[in-house]
């Protein structure tokens, strides 16, 4: 899953960061002031706003940048970088000074947490608290939209097979397993939160004969095809959900991990710029899951550029001037 840090070497991530460290833009996108802005002066003041290279992750850097501008800060962009690890370590050596992160990603990756904590807010808190204290890095607000794995399906399949829970589909694989097939990324093959942690949760193992490895990017188009499987993993934000017509098994037992995302900055540039709460939290609390998927889906489904996505829905909610 393409928001999921991958498990990289520290010593990789630097080399990474190292590597596109000339990719920096100061961004051609003004903003003129709205509701945002309101009791919030950032004039002066230079930020350089980062993001993970996949479509979301873009917008989120976008929305970030439009905001500050909005504010009067003059803004610097590094919207792409390399992965979780790399972008991490662009914050934590001051190569940005702040991203969206996922809960789920720092209690997992950066915390190395292995006991899951099933309840949002209390996620959001333990992650906030131990990655301040332990790493300087502070927590803004969390949105509500939970970026997690799932297994999706064409609407239309899932009516017919009478499936609408990963407890339904388990019961699937040992009634009628040829129609239970499966297509996965080659990460989620392996990872104790992807489908060997689901099987064990849920009872039940894919057959291999059942079981598609493909490219991520290219299991929507499969699932929706119901060819070669009528069921994938997917991510529960992504725009393809909702443009494909796939529905998300409901995840009755919660056993996937939380990923709520929330703008991380280094606590060296929020203690100078205490008012980026004020600014980033209304934009954190609008942002559901069928927001970030109309989003997304406005991007990879109708191909418009992330830039022109995330300033119309800030205009759109009066968040910076039209």
């Amino acid at each position: 899953m393409n928001r999921l840090s991958r498990t990289f070497a520290a010593t990789l991530a630097v080399a990474a960061l190292g590597a596109t460290a000339g990719c920096f833009s100061s961004g051609s996108t003004s903003a003129e002031p709205g509701s945002l802005a309101k009791g919030v002066s950032l004039d002066g003041v230079t930020l350089t706003v980062g993001s993970k290279e996949f479509t979301e992750q873009l917008l989120l850097c976008q929305i970030t940048a439009l905001a500050l501008r909005s504010a009067g800060a003059e803004v610097k962009e590094k919207c792409g970088l390399q992965g979780s690890n790399t972008t991490r370590a662009a914050l934590t050596s001051g190569s940005i000074d702040m991203y969206w992160e996922y809960t789920g990603t720092a209690w997992i990756n950066f915390l190395k947490k292995t006991e899951p904590i099933d309840d949002p807010a209390r996620l959001y808190q333990t992650v906030a608290q131990e990655d301040l204290t332990a790493n300087k890095v502070k927590w803004l607000a969390a949105a509500p939209a939970n970026n997690t794995y799932a297994i999706g399906v064409k609407t239309e399949t899932a009516q017919r097979l009478k499936v609408a829970s990963l407890s339904d589909y388990a019961r699937l694989v040992s009634t009628d397993p040829g129609k239970a097939s499966m297509c996965v990324a080659s990460e989620f093959a392996g990872r104790s939160d992807g489908l060997p942690g689901m099987e064990k949760a849920y009872g039940f193992k894919v057959p291999k004969s059942g079981l598609a490895s493909l490219a991520e990017g290219a299991i929507y188009n499969s699932v929706a095809k119901a060819k070669p499987c009528n069921f994938g993993m997917v991510t529960t934000t992504d725009g393809r959900v909702k443009g494909l017509g796939l529905t998300i098994l409901a995840d009755d037992k919660r056993f996937f991990p939380i990923y709520n995302p929330a703008l991380t900055v280094r606590d060296s540039v929020f203690q100078k710029h205490s008012t980026l709460s004020k600014l980033i939290d209304p934009i954190a609390r609008a942002l559901t899951d069928p927001v970030l998927q109309d989003l997304n889906s406005a991007v990879d489904i109708d191909g418009e550029q992330p830039e022109d996505v995330a300033g119309d829905w800030l205009k759109s909610k009066g968040f910076i001037g039209k």
